[in-house]
Parts: structure tokens; C-alpha cells; sequence
């Protein structure tokens, strides 16, 4: 991108708004609430000719530093040290207030270029608000509004006449989307016999999920180094799903930090509905899913609930049991989880469970390490000709049962998707095979292929008849 923008101003002007209209996807959740939006957010932009990057930041508001609005006005000046431009933006309906002088006289002081932005310009009485922002002393207030997306080509003059020509269209890239769907989740395979190898340049996209206050902040901190996310002690400080790019050993990642999602009983208000419903999409949109749980209450029927739409997702799953530090005899721990993770969750057995403490960052290398092996499982694939001669010994061992006195025959299978693994059982009469002997089958190809820990589906259909439809001869 040639330049980025932070859109900072007091809470409740439309920040989010705005960072979504250029963003050109709603990404930010905007309510009428002030104080919604709480970390930053880092997204690509268009606004006509220009491309860049925007950024979305909490309300700067005038509070102690030890206090949840201290750390998320610290958030908001790492945005600005961090933007080459700052659009400044104020309620043209409200007027200035005094925090905005006082913001202004902070945004002055970064030195960086300004560009004044009197939202909600569309409102009765506007033009006051805007004719007062002059005594700010940050030059001519473009007049927008973020919501009906009036006023843009102004705000796209402002940003040139500001950064100049040069700096303004210095260099541009394109973002691409993705998306998922499908009856049998996952990648199609155009060579069933082939067994391609696994590629480790691949970019990852991994969301981080769980119960409120479990610690799924500090564990992204701990591992990109770096307080990019907002923590406290607070239960729900996380409301957006941040996505936040970084590499580990080489590799490019994608990590999504989600709003703490609680049983779906007590989510009562609409601002939470609408996190828990950002937290899933993250699900739908990541590769790997990583659950982490509070160790010292681990498996609440919540946590139980998460991992369940996880694998009927088709997602690979990570489990972290997150504070071990407060773990007083860890090794008893360790295998008293291990076992219980193993019973509780029997669809997706063998998954991987690692112990961390985010606070002091234990564990982190072990947890790191069982994401990629399982995202390698994950994307396994296993020729037809392997599976068939696995699958001619099964069915010598323990075949099918008969139903209403007819013998089911099984004739061969194949892998037909990836990510996660997908196979079709080709069989007589599939509605009638018993969804036990489906889980036999699924149990089998975790031990002989090596796929433990990610969800197995297996389809059945019908083998084709040849004579089907035809009259029966007479001699």
C-alpha cells in the first residue's frame, strides 16, 4: 500500500463507520453505543484512485493508564506514531467538545499530515459544527457523512492535497478475498491417486476462540511479541475479531482474535450478539482453530459446545489449556486433561492438547508446533489405491452387518476432498448402513493414514447398476 490512515476522534462519531465504507466490507461492528470499537484495526482501502491501508481505533478518551480507556487510548496512539496520515474526525451534529481540543492539540504535536473529517454532516444544524471546527488550527474540515457515503471525493482531495500527488499514489497492491462451501466441507481433489506434498509456503490463517476472560489476547500478544491487542483483567474487553498478520518460522499467518463467545442463554444484548456473531464467521474463515481453555475450569459445557461447531465446520482443531502457571501439580494435570479431552470429545480423537501460560509464555513453541502438524493432517490426502487396500482388509476383518437379512456390500472408496479430508464409500443400499459402522470406518483411517485430531467425513453412495431400468427379458 503507498500510505496508511488512522481515523481517530472521541467515541460515537462514526470512526467504524468510515473505516468499513473505505475498507468496503462491514468489518468493524458499529453500534449506536459509544466506546464499541476497542483494539485497532488494520484492513486494505480504496477511496477512488487511492489504495491504501486504514485504520480503525478506540474513542480517544482522557483517562488514568491503568484503566480499560487508558490502555485503549495507548492502542490509539500506537496508531498514530504508526499512520503516515491522520484523518481527524469529529460529530459536525454535536459540535467540538472539549476533548476534541484537547485530541487536537495531541494530533498536532505527532506532526504527521491531517485531514479534519465533520462527520454526520447530512444531519439539520451541521454546518455550525463544521464552520466551529476552523478554531482547531488543522486546516479546512471536510464535511462527510460515513454513513450514506456523502462528501468522499472532498475527503479523496484532502488526503492528496495533504501527503502530495507523490506520496499518495506511490505503489499499489490488491487484497483477495476467499470463501468456503460445500456438502462435503472442504478442497476438491482432481487426482485421487495422486499424493502431493504438503506445502509449507502456503499462507495459514488461524482464529483463536473461547470462553470470556480465558486469556485468548495475551496468548496472541505472547506470541507475536508485541501488545497489539487490548488485555486487562475485565471479562469481554475483545468485541471485533482483529486479524493480525505475522510470521513464525518463515511462515506467513493470519491470526484472529475473537470476542469471548458465553452459553448462547445469557448473550442477551444486541452488541454481543454481534461480536459472538463476528467470532463465527472467524471460525468459517480460518484454517485452524485453536479453543483456549481456562486450566483451572477447564470443559465447561461451553468449551465442549466451541470445539462440537468447530469440527462440524470442518475446521482443524488445537486445544490450549491457557494459566498453567496456576497449576500446582502440572504432570497429575496434564494426563487427568489429556484423558478427559479424549472422552469428551471422541469425534475428533487424537487432537492435539497443549498446556501454556500466555503470561509467562510457556508452551508457547509446543502449541506453535501441534497448529502446524495438525494443519499438515489437516490438509492429508491418501491415493485410492491405499485406501482400497486398507479397505479390503477391513471389510475381511469386520465387514458390515446385515440389515432385515440382506448382507450390505461395501464395493470400493476414494478421497475426493482435502481440508479437511472427505472420502466416498461406494455401497448397496446407503441409507441403510448403520452410522456406527460410518464411525468404525472413520476411527480406522485415523490409525492406519495418521490423521488424528481433525474432523473425517465420510459420504455414501449408491454403485451404479447397468441394468437398472431395464424390462427383464422373457425366454
Amino acid at each position: 500500500m503507498s500510505f496508511s490512515a488512522a481515523i481517530i476522534g472521541r467515541p460515537n462519531v462514526g470512526k467504524s463507520t468510515l473505516f468499513n465504507r473505505l475498507a468496503g466490507r462491514k468489518l468493524a461492528l458499529v453500534d449506536d453505543t459509544p466506546g464499541v470499537t476497542r483494539d485497532r484495526r488494520v484492513h486494505p482501502a480504496r477511496l477512488y484512485d487511492l489504495e491504501f491501508e486504514v485504520i480503525d481505533t478506540a474513542g480517544f478518551e482522557d483517562a488514568a493508564p491503568d484503566t480499560l480507556k487508558g490502555r485503549m487510548r495507548a492502542q490509539t496512539e500506537i496508531a498514530i506514531a504508526a499512520a503516515d496520515i491522520i484523518f481527524f474526525m469529529f460529530d459536525a451534529k454535536t459540535g467540538l467538545l472539549p476533548d476534541d481540543r484537547t485530541f487536537a492539540d495531541i494530533v498536532r504535536k505527532s506532526g504527521k499530515p491531517v485531514v479534519l473529517v465533520a462527520n454526520k454532516s447530512e444531519a439539520r444544524g451541521s454546518e455550525g459544527g463544521v464552520l466551529d471546527a476552523w478554531e482547531l488550527g488543522l486546516g479546512e474540515p471536510v464535511a462527510v457523512s460515513a454513513e450514506h457515503g456523502l462528501g468522499l471525493p472532498d475527503l479523496r482531495d484532502a488526503v492528496v492535497a495533504a501527503l502530495g500527488e507523490e506520496r499518495a499514489f506511490a505503489g499499489d497492491e490488491q487484497d483477495a478475498g476467499e470463501d468456503a462451501g460445500g456438502v462435503l466441507v472442504g478442497d476438491d481433489i482432481d487426482d485421487p491417486d495422486a499424493e502431493p506434498a504438503y506445502d509449507e509456503t502456503r499462507p495459514m490463517r488461524i482464529a483463536v476462540i473461547g470462553r470470556p476472560n480465558a486469556g485468548k489476547s495475551t496468548l496472541i500478544n505472547a506470541l507475536i511479541g508485541e501488545d497489539r491487542l487490548l488485555t486487562g483483567p475485565e471479562a469481554g474487553i475483545t468485541r471485533d475479531s482483529i486479524s493480525v498478520d505475522w510470521e513464525w518460522r518463515g511462515r506467513r499467518l493470519k491470526m484472529f482474535d475473537t470476542a469471548g463467545m458465553r452459553r448462547k442463554s445469557r448473550v442477551q444484548e444486541k452488541l454481543e450478539k454481534l461480536s459472538v456473531a463476528d467470532g463465527l464467521r472467524a471460525i468459517r474463515f480460518a484454517e485452524v482453530v485453536i479453543v483456549v481453555l481456562d486450566a483451572t475450569i477447564p470443559f465447561e459445557k461451553q468449551d465442549l459446545q466451541l470445539a462440537d461447531l468447530i469440527v462440524r465446520e470442518g475446521r482443524a482443531l488445537v486445544i490450549a489449556f491457557n494459566k498453567w502457571d496456576l497449576i500446582d501439580a502440572p504432570q497429575q494435570a496434564l494426563a487427568a486433561l489429556r484423558e478427559e479431552t479424549q472422552r469428551l470429545l471422541p469425534q475428533v480423537r487424537g487432537v492435539q492438547a497443549v498446556p501454556v501460560s500466555a503470561e509467562t509464555g510457556r508452551g508457547l513453541e509446543k502449541l506453535m508446533d501441534a497448529v502446524l502438524a495438525t494443519h499438515r493432517i489437516w490438509n492429508s490426502r491418501v491415493s485410492t489405491g491405499r485406501l482400497n487396500r486398507w479397505l479390503e482388509g477391513v471389510l475381511a476383518h469386520h465387514p458390515p452387518p446385515a440389515v432385515a437379512g440382506r448382507r450390505l456390500k461395501v464395493k470400493y472408496m476414494t478421497q475426493v476432498k482435502t481440508r479437511p479430508p472427505g472420502f466416498v464409500l461406494s455401497c448397496s443400499r446407503p441409507e441403510e448402513m448403520p452410522q456406527s459402522y460410518v464411525r468404525y470406518l472413520a476411527n480406522g483411517l485415523r490409525e492406519a493414514f495418521d490423521m488424528p485430531g481433525v474432523p473425517i467425513r465420510i459420504s455414501l453412495t449408491a454403485s451404479e447398476n447397468p441394468f437398472a431400468g431395464r424390462a427383464r427379458k422373457r425366454k
